[in-house]
């Protein structure tokens, strides 16, 4: 068997998502898209390349930690494909003699489809999946149809596409300054053959907003996540100390102390923050807030949790429940868990009847039993967003 070398591709910008986050890094299901593209390619790998934006490299490495995956290298690519895949190939071993390139784009390849790809391209130096067209294809000029042409002599090219290495390098090498879409074209403008095999339906490529949505629902189906629906679970404590302000769910609370830390500590809209995150398997608010950072200095704990929603809202969801408990001797909140509970619904633009307040005490036992500290527990439920159903 050939030593097989991989190079995902996940150095785009995704200007057409229209999300800050580009979308090799959105979550599909419990894993960020690039994930997803690379986990069918590992079992066929003895070197394994991923190709990231500059600046973004820490960011894959992080996701793949914790998805338990290690790779070869992971480098920055750059502006345009073609500079990104050279990148790729540069950080091969010279022991590999299979090269395949595949999209992070396409989460759905089968492990069929990458080994009819690998085995022509054994044979040939240079193969591609590529399926037929099924709708008729017209050729349009200034709105206005010229021609109909013959899709039975028409396919879609997709990834991965498979190439000996000594093939792949040197036609890289002969191309001049020439933009390209796909390693086939680099090939072809080198005066070598390229086969083809057949290719997938279901192994499409996330371009649109719509294309992301409808592979998060595939994605959600797949893992057996229910109707769009995700549930997180969140804790946080704070000491009690003298001369701070005591804040919960964005309420000041009048009592002796307050709650200690680098923000307000407001502990309720911590543990919600953290459910919330929990949901979407977006880190903790920690990872998203360091504590420490000068520009939390005493931050309103709810311009964190507005900015939590939004992170939320970048993985296709919205805040549709939340159930909290606060665990404290004192002071008493009875009085106050409306005004929390209102506060709480605004900052996540829900109903306050989807906000659940409750409060506890510990019977004197433990730190918050004896005013050493309050606790809070938050479970969260989140749905698609609105407008991700609608389409």
């Amino acid at each position: 068997m050939s030593r097989v070398g991989v190079v995902l591709v996940a150095a785009g910008s995704s200007t057409r998502i229209g999300r800050e986050t580009p979308k090799q890094f959105q979550m599909l299901g419990l894993k960020p898209m690039f994930i997803a593209s690379l986990e069918p390619l590992l079992p066929f790998a003895d070197e394994v390349i991923i190709v990231v934006p500059a600046g973004r490299e820490d960011h894959a490495e992080t996701a793949l930690t914790a998805a338990g995956l290690s790779v070869t290298a992971v480098v920055a690519g750059g502006d345009r494909r073609r500079d990104s895949v050279e990148s790729g190939l540069a950080a091969l071993s010279e022991n590999v003699e299979l090269v395949l390139i595949h999209d992070a784009a396409r989460p759905f390849v089968t492990a069929g489809l990458i080994r009819r790809v690998l085995d022509a391209a054994s044979v040939s130096g240079a193969a591609i999946p590529a399926a037929p067209v099924p709708d008729t294809v017209k050729r349009v000029e200034d709105g206005t149809v010229v021609a109909t042409l013959d899709r039975s002599v028409l396919r879609l090219a997709q990834t991965p596409q498979a190439f000996r290495r000594d093939v792949i390098v040197n036609a890289y090498s002969a191309l001049r300054d020439d933009d390209v879409t796909d390693e086939a074209a680099v090939v072809e403008l080198a005066g070598i053959a390229v086969s083809v095999v057949l290719g997938e339906p279901g192994n499409t490529k996330i371009t649109e907003p719509e294309d992301l949505e409808l592979a998060r629902l595939r994605a959600e189906v797949a893992v057996g996540l229910s109707a769009g629906v995700r549930v997180g679970i969140g804790i946080d404590c704070h000491k009690l100390v003298e001369g701070r302000p005591l804040v919960l769910g964005g309420i000041s609370i009048p009592f002796d102390k307050g709650l200690d830390g680098h923000s307000d500590a407001d502990v309720l809209t911590h543990a919600i923050c953290d459910a919330l995150l929990g949901a979407v398997a977006a880190g903790d608010i920690g990872h998203h807030f360091p504590p420490g950072a000068p520009e939390f200095k005493n931050i309103s704990s709810i311009v964190l949790l507005e900015r939590v929603v939004g992170i939320v809202a970048e993985s296709g969801y919205e805040p549709a429940s939340i159930d909290a408990t606060v665990v404290a001797e004192r002071p008493k909140l009875a009085a106050h868990i409306p005004a929390m509970s209102k506060r709480l619904a605004e900052a996540m633009a829900v109903s306050p009847s989807a906000v659940s307040i409750k409060a506890t005490t510990t019977e004197g036992t433990g730190p918050e039993g004896k005013g050493i500290a309050i606790t809070a527990h938050a479970v969260t439920v989140v749905r698609r967003r609105a407008q991700a159903r609608i389409e």
